[in-house]
């Protein structure tokens, strides 16, 4: 019996051991056809390479400086563009401005065609050179101050619990660059509004503003040109941040250079708006010493307009700002945008 059991229970063992044999060839057959696969790349490694590589690509590891640089080079071509395109409406806004004539659309035209038919078409763009040499450090100034305060405040985007914080940035930003380019904008001002025998060059300009009126000339109309930036600016990218967010959230597409274009012209609208009874004020006083006028401080600037001409004069022309304004900044704020872009994703490329 316990022979019978020795050789049942080696028998036992030796079927344990023939179904390891059999079995472990198999595993092992598995395992290495499971060997590439593991190896290679994982869906889920690959995954996180394309998420890295997109947030590399969107600047979020780019250093300051680049943003900085990538920024100054895109404002600076944004704004260009934009003055470019509408300085022939922006001349004719200014010399309604400065003047006592009631604006109308038919007004407008019969300025543009006077201007074409004395001066020549190229008048209409007359003082542009002065609003490039203006408008090329004063838009770079303006985004790269922009980006660079919402990086002081904190900001990501819209922050629905503070919004306030984001109009400040955009404020900042506006007082910021009124305040390193200011004379540029006084001198377009003035070469906007005389003709070409007056001030044929802008260092000519400068020079008889400095022999007849003295260094502090160059910043006459400052303090209004600031308080009209604060709610301008805050107004123009709180605004613009607040609907390319909103697009954000409830769209599926990122938006691109057509709807930047929309919410720029928007921002725009609403930008000048709100501040252009102080661009009046602030027009008036950068031109009263070469129209004879006397508007000295914000104050009396703006009682003798009120009593002279009533309260709609600090809204005249501004039909004509939400033609040009609207598309001056719809242009300046897409044009900045996809050139901001396409830099700093060359620069992830490269890296």
């Amino acid at each position: 019996m316990s022979g019978h059991a020795t050789r049942s229970g080696e028998g036992g063992q030796a079927v344990l051991e023939r179904i390891q044999v059999s079995v472990l060839p198999i595993a092992g057959k598995h395992t290495s056809s499971t060997l590439p696969t593991t190896s290679a790349p994982s869906m889920e490694r690959q995954d996180v390479d394309i998420i890295s590589k997109q947030k590399k690509c969107i600047g979020k590891e780019i250093s300051n400086t680049q943003r900085v640089w990538t920024s100054l080079i895109s404002g600076a071509v944004a704004g260009a563009l934009a003055k470019t395109t509408i300085a022939p409406l922006d001349r004719t806004k200014i010399n309604f401005q400065i003047s006592k004539q009631p604006y109308s659309a038919r007004a407008a035209v019969g300025f543009l065609s006077t201007a074409m038919r004395t001066e020549g078409l190229l008048s209409l763009w007359r003082g542009n050179s002065a609003t490039m040499v203006r408008i090329v450090p004063y838009s770079a100034v303006q985004f790269t101050a922009h980006e660079q305060w919402k990086r002081i405040l904190n900001i990501n985007g819209i922050e629905r619990e503070k919004p306030w914080a984001s109009f400040l940035a955009g404020a900042l930003a506006g007082v910021t660059s009124q305040t390193m380019t200011y004379p540029l904008d006084l001198m377009r001002a003035r070469m906007a509004v005389t003709l070409k025998a007056e001030y044929k060059t802008l260092r000519q300009a400068f020079w008889r503003m400095y022999k007849e009126e003295g260094v502090l000339a160059s910043y006459r109309g400052f303090t209004a040109t600031i308080l009209g930036a604060i709610p301008y600016a805050g107004c123009s990218f709180f605004t613009y941040d607040m609907l390319r967010n909103l697009l954000s959230v409830y769209t599926v597409t990122i938006p691109g250079f057509s709807t930047s274009l929309i919410c720029g012209g928007i921002a725009g609208m609403v930008g000048q708006t709100s501040s252009y009874p102080l661009d009046i004020v602030r027009r008036r006083m950068q031109t009263s010493a070469i129209k004879g006028q006397h508007y000295h401080t914000i104050t009396s600037t703006i009682m003798k307009i009120y009593t002279e001409e009533g309260i709609m004069a600090f809204y005249k022309g501004l039909s004509m700002n939400w033609v040009k304004g609207p598309i001056a900044v719809g242009i300046s704020f897409a044009t900045h945008d996809t050139i901001r872009d396409t830099l700093r994703k060359i620069i992830c490329e490269d890296t």
